[in-house]
């Protein structure tokens, strides 16, 4: 019989998109439950405050490394750097991502389709990439990813073509690495949250499109339920995976959208 829990204490766990929204609440959430937490993002001064931040909440060092997940140069020597300093990873939280322009898609120039494409999706790939190289390679094998998928991923919102595009291609790309990395004891899952408190939902409470046309607000959850899931999910035993979990603000327009 196996584990019912892993023993997490001093794993390494990264988090794509940590120093802010719901990847700072995962991190701080992992680096409490004893894992040893690397955030990583764009902003070096954002990244140095949140791990200086959760660090004194946590009792427990939170590191940061600066990294565009959307370009390969930058993720490899993202992942360059965690093999040199801390010699393995057993958890990779891909959660870094940002949403297009609110604007009919005939008006989203290519340069915002790319960039969407960039964080959201090739930045997932690329990230799995380099966590399955190292995955494979490090004794004992085997380790853990969890993607950010969002509600986009099964059910679009108006105005959304290259989010949603994205967030349906993650899904895909979810169960191909659950598939792929079954031999090697990698397991991985995917969150799909729906109106999780952030940067990117604050716009919510002035009304967004509904799928009939009309202007509504939404309600949002704390960031912190998102955190519990990820942490649940990472604290099963390599032999056990969430798939996909949803979860999402009750009374959002979500169930039945359309």
């Amino acid at each position: 019989m196996s584990e019912k829990t892993f023993d997490v204490k001093g794993r390494i766990a990264l988090v794509t998109g940590g120093g802010t929204g719901v990847g700072k609440a995962v991190s701080r959430d992992l680096s409490a439950a004893g894992w040893r937490v690397i955030i990583t993002g764009r902003r070096e001064a954002v990244l140095e405050k949140t791990a200086a931040e959760l660090s004194s909440e946590t009792g427990n060092e939170v590191s940061w490394i600066a990294a565009d997940v959307g370009d390969p140069k930058s993720v490899e020597a993202l992942f360059n750097q965690l093999e040199e300093r801390f010699s393995r990873l057993d958890l990779l939280v891909n959660n870094a991502g940002i949403s297009n322009s609110p604007v009919p898609l005939e008006e989203i120039t290519y340069a915002e389709w790319s960039a969407v494409v960039a964080a959201n999706l090739s930045g997932v790939f690329l990230c799995t990439q380099g966590a399955f190289r190292l995955m494979k390679a490090q004794s004992p094998q085997g380790g853990r990813i969890v993607n950010n998928g969002s509600i986009s991923a099964t059910t679009p919102r108006p105005f959304s073509a290259p989010y949603t595009a994205t967030k349906h291609a993650v899904a895909g790309l979810t169960k191909s690495s659950a598939l792929d990395g079954r031999p090697f004891n990698i397991a991985c899952g995917q969150i799909d949250i729906g109106n999780a408190a952030s940067e990117m939902t604050a716009k919510m409470s002035g009304g967004v499109p509904q799928a009939n046309g009309e202007l509504m607000s939404e309600p949002t959850i704390d960031p912190g339920h998102i955190a519990q899931a990820v942490v649940y999910m990472a604290s099963l035993p390599l032999d056990a995976n969430v798939l996909t979990m949803t979860v999402m603000a009750t009374a959002m327009p979500f169930v039945g959208r359309g």
